[in-house]
């Protein structure tokens, strides 16, 4: 019991050692911790908030580019089909580019159709480790932070990739006007990291190669180059394949600023900045010492340089017209996403039927020809003055309206219009027309004029009320003082002589002068314009198209349907043709060449008609080969009585492609009174050349769009408007009317046309490969000729044909086929064409009828005959 007692008093003893020796030892004074020990805490307290920095700031980033790329970013839909503005191209049927339509002359190419040097100059110059990045080059940025923006060096490069300048085109730049500075930032700070986003895209959609070559395309090298493609005609006249490692630099180096390296603007700053594109190319390995120092010494050749105009190149008045016409054609048809096309950002091929030599040739014949007649009417008129000059059958009347015609030529202009928009403020306003105002002016002083006007309807009722209005009130006043303000500052702007450049058959169609204003309208309306068309009798294709002498100059085409004017004798071989193919006359059939009337009553005439000759009537017999050739109206005036209606005349013309509303019901048609077109003229004749099968004219094959799909293609359309023999004895007919002046190899027919007062010149030939129809004229019917020794058709159009011709055949890359000739009938020919073996009818109706009339081909108007004249 005791040893139980002694061991517990011994643990009890020996515990309270340990607890003393404890106490002992915190009352010993403690060693100070070392520096490294006191700051530990403080260094897991920064370490620990420099994470939740670092999350914190990642997180956000990350949420910033989830924000971002939901923030208006190309979709890959957009970025497979970027939103270019591709010009669309046209091509002539043998291959060339014709034009152009577009807002930006952009035309995409491929890689392929890149120069070596181009890429070679492009990627060591803009992004030396294009190659080895994903879009984004860290080393690159890594530069920028620490020189650009730490160091402050400005001459240490950008960080930005070419898949970054690409994504740059991608987007519409910001607008940082009338923002603050932090706004500012923000906006580039988000646009920045909205350009990396697609940059990243871009990689991951395209190969390098892509990329290269979607920057390319996108770029705009200003001066109206969109594009590589349009950067190398512009700047070399080149394609981008062809560039010389000179030019690729030069273009590589606009890149940078294309409006600092401007090389037209700043041709030193452009050669320095190409000098530092060749040292790229030689610090990486591209380029040696030799080849540098040679290359750098180069000077800049911009001698080809040209900018894009519409008024350049082959068919000007062709391409515009097909501009308006394709609306109509791309009117049904939509794209994938439901839109219309557009001509001018869609990128559409259009491929039409001209032939580049044969229109080169058909605008070379024209300005061979024309300055020499062109010379002739200047002399002409000397120093008479053709709007107030008053010959036989010119009346007051005529006057005032030629006078009035010139006003009206007068505010079409720019200098008229300008003036306008200073001088009538008040008209402006209330939205008044010239016209507006004339009215007003007649309102004022016949009180019932607006009612009349009413009541015929001339005027709608809101016009009238707005006119009543204006004359009752106090603005009238006001625009009354504006107006005779405006005709006196006019009169003395365009009355005063100034230096100007007017047109002229030079190199340049032009030349400096003094000259007023007006004097320099009525100077360009007195040149004689012209219109050609070519087309080929069995497609309809037109081959050539010719619309005036100088489209920078003179905008109006004299082909296309809308312009219309008097055919003169181009219409009589219809009427033969008629009398033919429904009467079975031979050409040797013989009619009197003396006055024939057409009485009151019959084709509904409410008086007799009695034409009268070119030249005079010989009172002889006649054949019909004859009367053709030198185009008597008295024969055809005869035909038309013949035949007792004009219908058969005109419906043969409507099978022929000639818009018939245009073709009154009179027997004066048969002179060549109405108003047609050379479109629709060319086209009637091809049925001559086609055995009696008439071609409408066509000028468009197909249309694709940019991935090459077809969204249009024409049809042909024939129309058999005229017997196989008839056809067969009018072209024999026909070719003896030209006989062998022409000098031409080609079997050749045609017909000349003159109208009344010499306003109109026609010549329309044919070939069995092609048809050709030439109008000469003024655009003012009152200014031509006023005697037939060069007012007629044989002399002012018909050389055109001819020297068109002679070029054509003489074009050895056109390998023209001069021996085809016109088909036979396949049946024997019913008609005889043998003048010798034919017996005349004894019973001529108009045998010794009329007497002998002799006009004056030397009279100064030539106004005693009617329309018609050879």
């Amino acid at each position: 019991m005791s040893d139980e007692l002694n061991e517990i008093n011994d643990l009890n003893e020996s515990q309270e050692f340990e607890n003393n020796l404890h106490e002992s030892d915190e009352k010993q004074p403690q060693p100070e911790p070392s520096i490294r020990e006191s700051r530990t805490p403080a260094y897991r307290k920064w370490i620990k908030r420099l994470w939740i920095a670092f999350g914190v700031g990642f997180l956000m980033v990350f949420l910033l580019f989830l924000y971002l790329s939901f923030d208006n970013l190309p979709t890959f839909e957009e970025l497979e089909n970027p939103q270019s503005r591709l010009a669309s191209e046209i091509y002539t049927e043998d291959g060339k580019l014709l034009g152009r339509y577009y807002t930006e002359n952009r035309v995409n190419v491929s890689y392929d159709e890149l120069s070596p040097h181009l890429v070679e100059a492009l990627v060591a110059t803009e992004d030396e480790r294009y190659y080895s990045h994903s879009g984004i080059d860290a080393e690159a940025l890594g530069r920028v932070l620490f020189k650009t923006i730490i160091l402050q060096k400005r001459t240490s490069g950008g960080g930005s990739t070419i898949t970054q300048q690409l994504a740059k085109l991608l987007f519409d730049r910001p607008d940082l006007r009338n923002r603050n500075t932090i706004s500012k930032a923000w906006i580039l700070g988000k646009t920045k990291l909205k350009e990396w986003i697609t940059a990243v895209k871009l990689e991951r959609s395209y190969t390098k190669e892509e990329i290269i070559t979607m920057y390319l395309n996108q770029f705009n090298f200003i001066n109206g180059a969109y594009g590589i493609k349009s950067a190398s005609e512009i700047y070399f006249g080149t394609t981008p394949d062809s560039l010389r490692l000179e030019e690729a630099a030069m273009l590589v180096g606009m890149l940078k600023n294309p409006s600092l390296y401007n090389p037209k603007r700043f041709p030193e700053k452009a050669k320095n900045r190409r000098t530092v594109v060749f040292s790229q190319m030689k610090r990486n390995g591209l380029l040696n010492q030799v080849q540098y120092d040679s290359l750098k010494n180069l000077p800049l050749d911009l001698s080809k340089f040209k900018r894009s105009d519409h008024n350049d190149g082959l068919a000007p008045y062709f391409r515009e017209y097909l501009r308006e016409d394709l609306k109509r054609l791309l009117a049904g048809n939509e794209k994938a996403d439901g839109t219309s096309y557009n001509v001018y950002k869609d990128g559409l091929r259009i491929y039409t039927t001209i032939n580049s030599r044969l229109q080169m040739h058909a605008e070379a014949a024209a300005l061979d020809h024309l300055p020499k007649v062109q010379e002739k009417l200047f002399k002409h008129w000397n120093k008479k003055d053709p709007w107030t000059h008053k010959s036989r059958g010119v009346t007051d009347k005529d006057i005032d309206t030629r006078l009035k015609s010139l006003e009206n030529r007068k505010r079409e202009t720019e200098r008229f219009l300008g003036l306008r928009k200073t001088y009538l403020k008040k008209s402006q306003e209330l939205n008044l027309r010239d016209v507006d105002i004339e009215r007003l002016f007649m309102a004022e002083e016949d009180k019932t004029i607006i009612s009349r006007w009413l009541s015929s309807k001339f005027i709608g009722s809101e016009l009238a009320k707005k006119y009543r209005t204006i004359l009752g009130g106090e603005d009238w006043a006001v625009i009354k003082a504006e107006w005779r303000e405006l005709d006196e500052v006019s009169k003395e702007v365009f009355d005063t002589p100034v230096e100007m450049k007017v047109f002229d058959y030079n190199t340049n169609f032009e030349k400096d002068t003094v000259m007023s204003p007006l004097d320099s309208i009525r100077y360009h309306r007195m040149f004689l314009q012209t219109g050609i068309m070519a087309v080929d009798p069995q497609t309809g294709y037109v081959k050539a198209w010719v619309g005036g002498i100088h489209h920078r100059t003179f905008k109006f085409d004299h082909v296309n349907k809308t312009m219309a004017r008097q055919i003169g004798s181009t219409v009589k071989p219809f009427l033969y043709a008629v009398a033919i193919d429904q009467r079975r006359y031979s050409p040797c059939y013989k009619v009197m060449d003396s006055p024939v009337t057409i009485e009151k009553g019959t084709f509904n005439l409410l008086k007799d008609w009695t034409p009268k000759n070119v030249g005079y009537f010989t009172n002889q017999l006649i054949t019909l080969q004859e009367g053709l050739r030198t185009s008597k109206n008295s024969v055809s005036a005869y035909l038309m009585r013949d035949m007792g209606t004009t219908e058969p005349m005109r419906e043969l013309m409507y099978k022929m492609g000639v818009d018939t509303s245009r073709v009154p019901s009179l027997p004066s048609i048969s002179l060549g009174t109405p108003d047609i077109s050379v479109f629709e003229m060319t086209g009637a004749y091809t049925a001559f050349a086609n055995e009696g099968i008439a071609t409408m004219p066509v000028y468009i094959t197909r249309i694709e769009d940019k991935n090459g799909n077809l969204i249009y293609e024409s049809m042909p359309e024939q129309q058999h408007a005229l017997g196989e023999q008839a056809n067969h004895v009018m072209v024999q007919m026909l070719k003896n009317v030209v006989g062998f002046s022409l000098g031409i190899k080609s079997e050749v027919g045609g017909k000349t046309g003159t109208t009344n007062y010499h306003a109109d010149g026609w010549f329309v030939g044919f070939t069995p490969n092609i048809v050709v129809g030439t109008w000469v004229g003024c655009d003012d019917r009152f200014i031509r000729f006023r005697t037939i020794d060069y007012g007629q058709g044989s002399y002012m159009a018909k050389p055109i044909f001819s020297k068109f011709m002679k070029r054509v055949e003489a074009d050895e890359e056109l390998a023209w086929d001069t021996k085809k000739r016109f088909k036979r009938p396949s049946a024997e020919l019913e008609i005889e064409m043998d003048c010798t073996l034919y017996d005349n009818p004894s019973d001529n109706p108009l045998e010794n009828e009329g007497e002998l009339i002799e006009n004056d081909p030397e009279g100064e108007e030539g106004d005693d005959f009617e329309f018609g004249g050879g």
